[in-house]
């Protein structure tokens, strides 16, 4: 299955939800540039698709074509394979739509899991490294001793330690309070 985003997750769900597979209205977390990021990509994935919006039923409108007429977003088979639903009737179309969806597209979607993605490794010589270095080491490092090497405020100290080694790199990071030197740092082996 593939890896969806909350927002996707919630979008294609609404939509599965509707006889039309409509996938709006985007949840109202969702605005301006975040929103058309965000179909974008389910677009170019193939899990949404733009198709002509029928006026005189009412349906909502993703965005306007010019012409006083204007595109809505579905969710294909692809879509809802991603969310784990087979279609019930992969041969009909969907309101407004010119070409019904396609077994190819279920098929575009990956069945095996995806690789792992790319170890990470900080450059040389940069204040990632020096962190790192000093957390490495036996002795571990305070915040202020971290504050005098790179020059960083503390909170850009904490933020470091907790995005980039945490999450980006994968670190184990521990923090025990040492008599006459206050809480040190250090990265578990």
């Amino acid at each position: 299955m593939t890896k969806l985003s909350e927002t996707q997750t919630i979008i294609l769900s609404r939509a599965a939800q509707n006889k039309d597979r409509i996938a709006l209205p985007l949840p109202d977390s969702l605005r301006g540039g975040a929103a058309a990021k965000v179909v974008g990509a389910m677009l170019t994935k193939g899990f949404l698709e733009e198709v002509e919006a029928d006026m005189r039923k009412g349906e909502p409108v993703w965005r306007e074509t010019g012409d006083a007429h204007g595109v809505t977003l579905i969710a294909t088979d692809a879509g809802l394979a991603a969310i784990g639903i087979k279609p019930e009737d992969s041969n009909t179309a969907p309101a407004g739509a010119t070409d019904a969806p396609t077994d190819t597209l279920a098929q575009d979607v990956p069945t095996e899991p995806e690789a792992a993605p790319k170890t990470r490794t900080p450059r040389e010589g940069t204040k990632q490294a020096t962190l790192i270095a000093m957390l490495r080491a036996p002795d571990g490092a305070t915040i202020e001793e971290i504050m005098a090497a790179t020059g960083w405020q503390s909170h850009t100290v904490c933020g470091a330690m907790a995005g980039a080694l945490k999450k980006k790199l994968g670190l184990e990071i521990t923090s025990e309070k040492v008599e006459n030197r206050g809480r040190v740092y250090r990265i578990e082996r």
